[in-house]
């Protein structure tokens, strides 16, 4: 008989986790301001808030954490990420810096002015966070397919060339610092981009005189979607892949609290030194100096081997098979969501669940906190609260798309815990009909709101 499929690791470390009762759960919500990135972690079971920073590092990145060199300037660490970098990747210069939106706000200190434009697919919360702060424009260019949750296309995270060529003729190349290509498209449901769509967006960037940036938080995960969908890539590596995705950019920004599977850290990269020498004066003044750029000595050796173990292919397999496992559940309940399942979460179509509660009030939110009522499981929103309000009428953003996302951390929860999650979902999509109303407002920041926004129920 066929051997069914198996995780590519055995587990070497295990930490205890223990549930609650509803009404420790009702409590702990209501002291929380119905906010759950404001619960403790001790009041969460299963925690599939983020895939950030949240995954187990393996045998060989503990064991550079130990021979992590913690010189100011100049250390061991620093090289063997400029190595991994430059080899896996293919930059030769880059910044460290402490996560991804800390890449974000040296490389956007250095490049936007006031009134520029930012076109990509579907910028993600920091990336927009820092564009409208700074007084820009983020022009979301995806493709329409992308709206559909129910559509099942194999490259749903597609930049919309059309889309994108519109904003090029329109705007002069002065005015667009880049055009941001995020891979997997989050906000759109962990969804790929296509070699195909990287190449032609590079193609018309580059027609235009206009900058190509990848935000490459979980750019591994894509290639694997490359590999396994898209013709011609079947019998290349994860690393041959790689490269080529990073051949048609000019920067990549990167989060490696995801595909490098490192608690803390990022980076920004370039193919131009003269950028890279301009962005240094940011990373000192708000990161650190340019050989450790907020990171540890540590968490750079770590950074390094997460590189090389995140573009395996076997690492991979095993890492996107249990979404999909989740994801085959919830089609066995009839629960809907973004498809196909992506590569890091399940994005449930809260609009598709509770059809009941006004958009006023906050459908996705209103899931997310249902859930965790059933089950202790704390998912995040990507819906209304998140889309922050215009930053020139000041009302809020309804987006096309009200999406649970259950992000799933890499190497650290069973397949039992999937079961858990899709049975909790169940129940609560069970008695829908009975949810009738949602959340409101009752403090909240002018920007990125979602972090630490409070709330109280509707009634």
């Amino acid at each position: 008989m066929k051997l069914p499929f198996s995780e590519s690791f055995r587990i070497k470390m295990v930490e205890p986790i223990h549930k609650s009762t509803r009404e420790e759960r009702e409590k702990w919500i209501r002291d929380a301001r119905y906010n759950l990135f404001n619960l403790r972690s001790d009041e969460v079971f299963i925690d599939l808030l983020t895939d950030s920073g949240t995954g187990a590092m393996s045998d060989r990145q503990w064991a550079g954490l130990m021979q992590g060199d913690e010189s100011y300037a100049g250390a061991r660490s620093y090289y063997n990420m400029k190595n991994a970098i430059r080899d896996i990747l293919g930059f030769d210069y880059f910044l460290p810096t402490h996560q991804g939106r800390a890449a974000e706000n040296v490389l956007y200190s250095t490049i936007i002015n006031e009134g520029d434009v930012l076109p990509g697919n579907s910028h993600f919360d920091t990336t927009k966070g820092h564009i409208e702060f700074r007084k820009a424009h983020a022009i979301d260019c995806t493709i329409d397919e992308a709206a559909d949750t129910q559509l099942e296309i194999p490259f749903k995270g597609n930049l919309d060339p059309a889309k994108l060529e519109k904003v090029l003729k329109e705007t002069p190349k002065e005015r667009i610092p880049a055009v941001v290509l995020t891979v997997t498209n989050n906000t759109a449901g962990g969804q790929p981009v296509s070699m195909a769509n990287i190449r032609e967006v590079s193609e018309l960037c580059h027609r235009y005189g206009v900058r190509l940036q990848i935000d490459s938080a979980r750019f591994a995960e894509n290639a694997y979607f490359i590999k396994t969908r898209e013709e011609g890539y079947a019998d290349k590596s994860i690393k041959e892949i790689v490269r080529e995705m990073f051949s048609y950019a000019d920067i990549m920004t990167m989060s490696s609290k995801k595909d490098a599977i490192v608690n803390m850290g990022g980076f920004v990269a370039f193919r131009d030194e003269q950028l890279w020498r301009r962005c240094q004066m940011f990373c000192i003044m708000n990161e650190g100096f340019i050989t450790y750029g907020g990171m540890s000595g540590r968490d750079m050796n770590a950074l390094a081997i997460g590189l090389d173990e995140g573009t395996e292919f076997d690492y991979l397999e095993t890492r996107i098979k249990q979404v999909e496992y989740l994801g085959a559940k919830l089609d066995e309940y009839g629960i809907p969501y973004q498809r196909p399942a992506g590569g890091h979460a399940i994005f449930v179509d809260a609009k598709k669940v509770l059809t009941h509660v006004p958009k006023e009030e906050f459908i996705a939110q209103t899931l997310a906190i249902e859930l965790y009522l059933e089950a202790g499981i704390r998912g995040v929103e990507i819906g209304s609260i998140l889309a922050d309000r215009d930053p020139e009428t000041r009302e809020n953003r309804y987006p096309k798309l009200e999406l649970l996302r259950l992000a799933i951390p890499r190497r650290t929860y069973t397949n039992n815990h999937m079961d858990v999650i899709a049975a909790a979902l169940k129940n609560v999509y069970d008695r829908r009909e009975q949810i009738t109303h949602g959340y409101r407002i009752t403090n909240e920041f002018p920007i990125m709101r979602h972090f630490t926004v409070e709330l109280e129920p509707v009634k």
